[in-house]
This record gives structure tokens, C-alpha cells and sequence, in this order.
């Protein structure tokens, strides 16, 4: 994976941190967001991991570059921020961001998020999750959410409802009673009527079409 962080400090701590699990290895530190984006094209790895506030270009528009919208062959983003701040963590959802941590999550969330975001799964702290995306459900784009190219069954409707409240797969599969693959599968089938590319957008969509109450 590649670090970002305009802190010489706090790349070396989350190098620290991320080297010491087995499972992880950083293969590029940069700091600045130009930088981090020359990196992560040259050595795609399977998970960025980039701080906002960053000298020549920041982590939202870092993060765009590599995961927006119009990228066709995106990388997975983390960002990661002292700031929590609702429209932070909003502009970098919509940039494509995988995930969104605060630097005090602790290594074990911080690992999480990272395997999340490289098994194409999303993780946002779980503090920040409802709150942020029901603050902002009506402050979304000036155009109306897009309609699903079909029709949602009701089961796919129970499961966007526990994906927008920031349930895994697991607890969803525990809470509907229902098998891990089946929820994989009902997933999948979200995401590409939806025509989202993760469960971050899975969870705004809902909150933007009003599924969740505030």
C-alpha cells in the first residue's frame, strides 16, 4: 500500500503500525498529494491510505484523481484526518474513498479498514457513519438521485436499510437471518442496480432517497 501524509511523523507511525501486521505492507510513502498520485499510478497498489490536509494537492482531490467517478480502473482509497469534520468525510465519499478513519482510531480499526478497502468492501468509523450521511442526505447533489435500472426487491430493500446503518455483512446475515453468501449476492445485486461501485454508495444512496429517516 502507499501512505500520504504531509507529517513526516505520522508517515512513520503509520508505516509503523501497518508493517507490524503480517498481512500489510507499505510500498511507497509520499508527502504530498502530487506525489502520492504519481506513486499509486506507478505502483498500484491495493490500498492508498492518504491524509486531507496535504501541500500542492489535497487527499479529496488525491483521491478523485485515482477513485472518482469518471477513473476507469480505480485504486481503493482510505482517507485518513485529524479533522471530524462533516464535509470532509462527505467530499471524500464523494471522491471515491473507500473508507474515512480519524487518526485516533487505534491500529485495529485503522487494519480493518485497510483489509476492507482492499477486499472492495468499505469501512467508515463508526462514529461518524450515520451521523454524516444524515446530515448531508438533503445537501447531495442538486440533481435528484438516480433510479434503480430495476426495481428493488423487498429483501434488497431490508438490506440496503442495514447497510446505510453501518452493518457487516456478518450482522446483517445474523440480524435477517440469512447466510453470508446470500448477503454478498443481495450486495451485488444493489450495486449494480444502483449502479454504485461500493457500500458507501449503497448507504448515501439510500439516505439520499430518503430510505433512512435522520
Amino acid at each position: 500500500m502507499v501512505v500520504a501524509d504531509d507529517q513526516e511523523i505520522a508517515r512513520t507511525g503509520l508505516r509503523m503500525i501497518l508493517d507490524a501486521q503480517p498481512d500489510i505492507e507499505v510500498v511507497g510513502e509520499a508527502g504530498d498529494g502530487r506525489r502520492a498520485v504519481e506513486l499509486a499510478r506507478r505502483l498500484r497498489p491495493d490500498v492508498c491510505l492518504f491524509d486531507i490536509r496535504m501541500p500542492r494537492l489535497d487527499g479529496i482531490e488525491a483521491t478523485r484523481l485515482l477513485a472518482g467517478p469518471d477513473v476507469g480502473d480505480p485504486l481503493a482509497v482510505v482517507v485518513i484526518t485529524t479533522f471530524d469534520l462533516d464535509e470532509y468525510v462527505y467530499a471524500a465519499l464523494r471522491a471515491g474513498a473507500r473508507g474515512f478513519l480519524l487518526k485516533d482510531a487505534g491500529p485495529e480499526l485503522l487494519g480493518q479498514a485497510i483489509r476492507a478497502a482492499a477486499g472492495g468492501d468499505a469501512l467508515i468509523a463508526p462514529s461518524i457513519t450515520a451521523r454524516l450521511l444524515g446530515a448531508f442526505a438533503g445537501v447531495g447533489p442538486a440533481a435528484p438521485p438516480a433510479q434503480p435500472i430495476e426495481a428493488l426487491t423487498d429483501r434488497e430493500e431490508q438490506i440496503l436499510l442495514t447497510v446505510a446503518r453501518g452493518r457487516t455483512n456478518s450482522e446483517i446475515a445474523a440480524e435477517l437471518h440469512i447466510s453470508l453468501s446470500t448477503v454478498k449476492s443481495h450486495i451485488a445485486s444493489l450495486m449494480t442496480k444502483l449502479a454504485v461501485r461500493n457500500r458507501v454508495e449503497i448507504a448515501m444512496w439510500a439516505y439520499e432517497t430518503k430510505r433512512v429517516k435522520r
